[in-house]
């Protein structure tokens, strides 16, 4: 009786243990900072306005906090630490220190999702493809190529049905309207990246022009993908459609007003944030 007594409390003791860390791990929001420019094209600028009010209206449902810096200067160790989790909203850091820091804390275990314009670089232009780390190794996408016009709404394919990012969507869905990126290196080819969508086929003719080669009719497009080398996430979504013919610059579509493709940014964020509160912290020290 005496032993059964025993088994029966180290029972309860282990219990107790394992719904405490749970409450603790669930009461303890990760934190997410994300950096923008905001300066760059009025469709990215709007963008941004619009992730910089959703990401905190789901904040505290979904247990993260959200801040935000348009100071990329914060992109150094010190700052690094407090976060668990760093979004691009558009553009990249372009300063070596800034680019040696982020690619430490990626290295050593943080945490990264994308979007959009983040993944752009032409040569020549304002942001040229002269960081090889992030646009051929990290990213794994190289230069820009084309994109479609105007803005328009997507058939996006789901490719891995698996990953904890995608495993809640239809195999396929309507985007939100977008602007869609074509680049330099087919990733299909790229051991280390995972295509989590790609634009379906039923979607051609994709844009509306009015340059012809404005218009997709065939190919095969990733949109959404991961680096299985880091913990991270690209997706080409980002850019809202705007008022130019008018130059009144005002909003006509937003990215975060579908539903299906919100589930895909939600779940991405949280196999992001989740069990990464101490990893980076950790292993800087080390």
């Amino acid at each position: 009786m005496q032993k059964i007594s025993i088994v029966v409390l180290a029972m309860l003791i282990v219990c107790f243990i394992t719904l405490k860390s749970n409450a603790q791990n669930k009461s303890t929001p990760f934190k997410v900072i994300a950096f923008f420019t905001g300066k760059n094209d009025q469709a990215h600028i709007s963008f941004v306005k619009e992730a910089n009010a959703w990401f905190p209206s789901i904040a505290a449902t979904y247990h993260f906090t959200y801040d935000t810096t348009s100071n990329w200067n914060n992109l150094n160790d010190t700052f690094l630490l407090q976060y668990q989790v760093v979004l691009f909203l558009d553009t990249r850091p372009d300063a070596p220190a800034q680019r040696a820091a982020f690619e430490k804390y990626m290295e050593h275990g943080g945490a990264w999702m994308g979007f959009h314009f983040s993944g752009f670089a032409l040569t020549p232009s304002d942001f040229p493809q002269d960081w090889d780390w992030y646009h051929n190794d990290f990213l794994g996408s190289g230069s820009y190529v084309s994109n479609t016009w105007r803005p328009t709404a997507a058939i996006l394919h789901v490719e891995d049905r698996t990953h904890a990012a995608t495993k809640h969507l239809p195999l396929t869905f309507k985007s939100s309207p977008n602007e869609w990126y074509r680049w330099q290196n087919d990733l299909r080819k790229n051991p280390d990246i995972k295509i989590l969508l790609s634009i379906d086929s039923t979607s051609f003719p994709l844009g509306t022009g009015p340059k012809v080669h404005e218009i997709w009719h065939s190919g095969y497009y990733p949109v959404v993908w991961t680096n299985t080398k880091y913990k991270m996430m690209y997706l080409n979504m980002g850019h809202n459609d705007i008022d130019y013919e008018h130059h009144s610059e005002s909003t006509l579509s937003y990215t975060f007003n579908n539903n299906i493709q919100n589930k895909l940014i939600i779940d991405g964020l949280l196999w992001l944030g989740k069990n990464n509160k101490v990893n980076v912290s950790k292993n800087y020290k080390q």
